[in-house]
């Protein structure tokens, strides 16, 4: 069983920058599986923002490249999303999530939202203009 559980999300003004993390908590190899992070606005549908594919692989949401950058690190069993430049309308809840099945890091930002079998409780993320 593999447990996420995000921190970092707050208020912001615009052009500020945040942090997320999420910490996985399950067995040895729950870091390797496919992880990203999706978002929801209100009223809108789930957006995949990044992801990591289990090969190591990252990618982005065109919305957010160059601002947002996903990483992990193993030895402490973290995701993180580093996020510039915010927008108002990265407004939304974030969530981390992760899957343990092989997925490129393209194949995983498609699918996280709706079939990532693992996914945390979300952190709020709110950029006033």
């Amino acid at each position: 069983q593999v447990q996420l559980v995000e921190s970092g999300g707050d208020s912001v003004q615009a052009g500020g920058s945040l942090r997320l993390s999420c910490a996985v908590f399950g067995n040895q190899y729950s870091m390797y599986y496919s992880m990203g992070w999706f978002r929801q606005a209100p009223g809108k549908d789930h957006e995949g923002v990044a992801a990591i594919g289990a090969d190591g692989s990252t990618t982005y949401a065109q919305s957010v490249k160059d601002r947002f950058t996903i990483s992990r690190d193993n030895n402490k069993n973290t995701l993180y999303l580093e996020m510039r430049s915010l927008k108002p309308e990265d407004t939304a809840m974030y969530y981390c999530a992760a899957d343990s099945r092989w997925m490129t890091a393209i194949q995983a930002l498609s699918r996280m939202a709706n079939e990532f079998y693992y996914r945390g409780q979300g952190t709020q993320v709110t950029v006033s203009s």
